[in-house]
């Protein structure tokens, strides 16, 4: 099929690792956008980075959304690719991106009009809230852009050329980088000079994924960007895709409140911690999920094409590749974990507090990829229903563990136990569910889980 690759032959350490390293890329560039905005509005003070990080939390919100298409392409491009059908492929990568542009604007409208009464949640000082439903309403206006850009993502990576979103997202980061230091403190911004550096970085991300698309035809031959919605190809995506929507949406309002009781026992600095501590946690997210992509995809076309010792071989391969990275986040947040957040807030208080975080979230790195890895796993034989179950009940249990070990006497250090002790338990049930499963899933190719 042109412009995509054969997953299905071939060596696996390979295929993977050159599958993800790209996805790993372009997930750690998305990270930068925040990290690079929180880095130099660090230098404001932290409570400029209260007040990106709580608009920080519902900006990972919308890339959950944002899921639903970029997972629906992953796995419904690569299917269709893995069982030859071009026209359903093509058919496919229209329908998700007429979707995302549906749910972007309805969704930026809501938060450009609610922003302040959203912002309102996290109890801060009336300034911290001003600037961050200023930043909110500047940002809310690039999620099209953040939501199709997500769309031609996944129809890249299910055509197993991954490199092509990484470097489109390299550029845009290096603009973003660019922008940021001019419009923050050269403009005299502030805030709002972070946000719009991120606008018209996004921008320039989506404007250079319509240029190859239309000018190159680089991927299934070409396919119309937008399509009169058909329900066949709705239902699906919807299937494949909505319960990864829901289950990290879920995952980022559960933050939101998480942020909330940060707030309410470490103030300003707590709120801070979470949301920068919660960037730098990325680091290892990003990774895992680079790798969770990447057996995603590949499983989507071998689990398609009957091969289920390549599915079972993948797997086995993450997880291996996973554990080494997972060994040195540990150690690295553990050990190194002040250190390491005094590169994004310099304030002694703020990053002697992001230590602790960090130091008691590094215990469950490993945990935390067994999870994603597995994740994607699911995800490629087209069962999105067991990782949303057990990312949903047991991030759902963090709110009244944190509450709870909070109430003890641990303050905010409860809050911080409650997210690496729900971590562990995630990747433990995550590892036993498919141990479960593994028979059905390979015997019998229907949808039921």
């Amino acid at each position: 099929m042109q412009g995509t690759k054969n997953l299905t032959s071939g060596p696996i350490h390979r295929q993977l690792f050159n599958l993800a390293v790209p996805i790993m890329g372009t997930s750690f560039v998305q990270m930068a956008y925040s990290l690079t905005d929180m880095a130099w509005v660090g230098r404001l003070g932290s409570e400029s980075v209260a007040a990106i990080g709580s608009v920080g939390i519902l900006t990972w919100m919308t890339n959950s959304i944002s899921l639903l298409n970029k997972v629906g392409s992953e796995v419904s491009v690569g299917q269709s690719i893995g069982a030859q059908n071009a026209p359903d492929a093509r058919s496919y990568a229209s329908h998700n991106l007429t979707l995302s542009l549906i749910i972007s604007i309805c969704w930026g409208l809501i938060l450009f009009v609610f922003a302040e009464p959203v912002m309102q949640i996290y109890k801060l000082e009336p300034a911290i809230t001003a600037k961050a439903v200023n930043y909110l309403r500047i940002v809310a206006t690039a999620f099209p852009f953040i939501f199709l850009s997500a769309s031609f993502t996944g129809i890249y990576n299910a055509s197993g050329q991954s490199k092509i979103p990484f470097m489109i997202s390299g550029i845009g980061l290096l603009l973003n980088m660019i922008l940021d230091p001019l419009f923050i403190f050269g403009f005299g911004w502030n805030t709002e000079g972070a946000a719009i550096a991120t606008w018209v970085s996004q921008a320039t991300v989506l404007g250079l994924f319509i240029y190859r698309l239309k000018k190159r035809k680089e991927v299934l031959g070409g396919f119309a960007f937008f399509t009169k919605l058909e329900s066949r190809f709705v239902k699906r995506i919807f299937k494949l895709g909505l319960p990864v929507a829901i289950l990290n949406t879920l995952f980022s309002i559960i933050n939101l409140f998480m942020a909330r009781t940060a707030s309410l026992y470490g103030g300003h600095i707590g709120l801070m911690t979470l949301t920068a501590g919660g960037q730098l946690e990325a680091i290892a997210w990003n990774t895992s999920q680079g790798f969770s992509t990447a057996l995603s995809a590949f499983v989507a076309q071998n689990y398609a094409a009957g091969k289920n010792d390549r599915v079972l071989g993948a797997y086995a391969t993450t997880l291996k590749m996973t554990a080494v990275f997972g060994t040195f986040c540990t150690l690295l947040f553990v050990f190194w974990g002040s250190e390491l957040f005094s590169l994004i807030v310099p304030d002694p208080q703020a990053y002697k507090a992001g230590g602790v975080f960090l130091r008691i979230d590094g215990y469950s790195m490993l945990f935390m990829m067994l999870e994603i890895t597995t994740q994607g796993l699911f995800y490629g034989t087209g069962r999105t229903i067991p990782p949303a179950v057990i990312s949903i009940g047991f991030n759902t249990l963090r709110i009244p563990l944190a509450m709870l070990l909070a109430s003890i006497g641990m303050e905010i250090t409860g809050v911080w136990w409650a997210i690496s002790l729900t971590s562990i338990a995630k990747g433990i049930t995550s590892a036993a569910w498919f141990a479960v499963l593994k028979r059905r899933i390979l015997v019998t190719k229907g949808d039921d889980d």
